[in-house]
């Protein structure tokens, strides 16, 4: 802040007053001017929905795969505590299944619900 001020002074600028780099100021320019030739919206959003659309069906893909991970991982867990005896073994293999099928069934719904 004291170097801030400090070149204000040098400036011959008073506190009231902003320092603007030039940098930011014609950075600012070519994005305006970016934007202002990017002006049709509904060819960005058609873009866009063409892009997400390409997406999905890898995004489905990648739920199946996390689905089978959790599934293996809460079988490892169920097992752990099977062996070792532990009284909650049935509450533990059913919040994994749970997850399990949770994660399957949102995927497929998803892609059910949007008609891809």
């Amino acid at each position: 802040m004291k170097r801030w001020r400090a070149k204000c002074k040098s400036m011959g600028l008073g506190m009231d007053r902003i320092y603007v780099p030039a940098w930011m100021i014609s950075t600012m320019l070519v994005s305006l001017a970016v934007s202002a030739q990017t002006a049709d919206g509904n060819t960005g959003i058609n873009q866009a929905n063409t892009m997400v659309r390409s997406y999905f069906d890898t995004g489905v893909n990648l739920m199946y795969a996390v689905g089978a991970m959790v599934g293996l991982i809460g079988g490892i867990h169920v097992f752990q505590k099977w062996t070792h005896g532990d009284r909650d073994t049935r509450q533990a293999a059913a919040a994994w299944f749970g997850s399990c099928i949770f994660l399957v069934v949102v995927a497929t719904v998803l892609r059910s619900f949007f008609g891809l």
